[in-house]
């Protein structure tokens, strides 16, 4: 087993995603459960930009005042045309006092904020079917109109 190196990490993509107003569901028997709408936005990536398409969602679980449990899906559409499929699970971890303001829709330092995501991809496109054979994750901060994330491969 000591051959066995940590995999290393390759910048894959920076996300700006528009959200809307969030979708209060309120507590049930898992925790708080909130939908918040995927208007727009836009990725970057080592020789290629795409647009985040209007439709999507990211469905919260909020499991404690500390813990969130996010499931973004929504879809990019490249600069050529292909559309990737995005699902994007994460955690989000904070002081129930800053997880308060969040709610609010404050500005709240992304340092002080665990963000954290595994994002995966589906396409049809033959040129990027990689993306459908490859693990990434990523870090993210919470702003009131937009969630910026960047995001790796892991090699």
């Amino acid at each position: 087993m000591s051959t066995l190196n940590p995999p290393a990490l390759d910048w894959f993509a920076d996300l700006s995603v528009q959200v809307g107003r969030p979708q209060e569901v309120g507590h049930t028997v898992h925790g708080q459960r909130r939908l918040i709408p995927i208007l727009g936005g836009e990725a970057t990536g080592q020789g290629w930009t795409a647009r985040v398409l209007p439709g999507g969602a990211d469905f919260q679980l909020i499991v404690n005042p500390r813990l969130a449990e996010l499931d973004a899906r929504y879809m990019l559409e490249t600069d050529a045309g292909d559309l990737i499929y995005v699902t994007n699970r994460a955690i989000r971890v904070a002081e129930p006092a800053l997880t308060q303001r969040l709610i609010r829709g404050e500005v709240v330092d992304p340092a002080l904020i665990y963000f954290r995501c595994s994002p995966a991809f589906e396409t049809a496109s033959s040129a990027l079917a990689w993306v459908s054979e490859r693990l990434f994750i990523g870090t993210g901060a919470r702003h009131p109109d937009r969630v910026e994330m960047r995001f790796f491969t892991v090699l």
